[in-house]
């Protein structure tokens, strides 16, 4: 006797899923990515991915100047292969037109944020970034825990336009200040608080 299986997956066409599929598949799991023509579905996230969102997310969002909107989880179309959903998005304000938007275009993105979790690390550190310096999105933080305390450290990138790729500009532990995309800053210590 052979098991049915619980759910019956869609079969991935030969060239992979598109832009499309990820959009008009019906029953995918929330909040669905599409890397290079493969969905991949996001695992439960632990106590310091939703807290360093919830922090970076409310804080980013009483910073932005108006002609800038923060979105949290929504995707980011790329291209035809690749739409992923970084944790937090900043991006001109005149992207955001319908309340039943459920994705973004690159080109409106200027800063995307990605909180490392321990089933999306290789994706977060490596595959997601190449992706939006490729897209030409400006700017670019990795959040991962200190081993130390266990409180959050923000990697900082810039896109250099000429390599399309990211340069490292710091990296905050205590306190995140910065000018660029805007005046920004957060005390990454309140954590401990939230």
């Amino acid at each position: 006797m052979t098991a049915e299986p619980a759910h019956h997956w869609p079969v991935p066409p030969q060239d992979g899923y598109t832009v499309d599929d990820l959009l008009t598949l019906p029953d995918l799991p929330p909040h669905t990515e599409l890397i290079d023509g493969s969905l991949v579905f996001v695992s439960p996230q632990r106590e310091f991915h939703t807290t360093v969102m919830f922090l970076l997310e409310r804080d980013l969002r009483a910073m932005a100047p108006a002609e800038f909107r923060v979105r949290r989880k929504m995707v980011v179309l790329i291209d035809k292969h690749n739409a992923p959903e970084p944790d937090i998005s900043v991006l001109r304000a005149g992207a955001v037109c319908s309340p039943e938007a459920t994705y973004y275009q690159a080109r409106d993105v200027l800063l995307a944020v990605e909180v490392i979790s321990p089933s999306s690390e290789s994706r977060d550190r490596d595959t997601k970034p190449h992706k939006y310096a490729l897209a030409g999105i400006p700017h670019f933080w990795l959040v991962e825990m200190s081993a130390f305390d266990r409180r959050p450290i923000v990697h900082v990138f810039e896109l250099d336009a000429k390599t399309r790729t990211y340069a490292p500009t710091g990296v905050y532990q205590d306190t995140l200040k910065l000018t660029s995309p805007f005046d920004i800053d957060i005390d990454l210590a309140e954590f401990d608080r939230l």
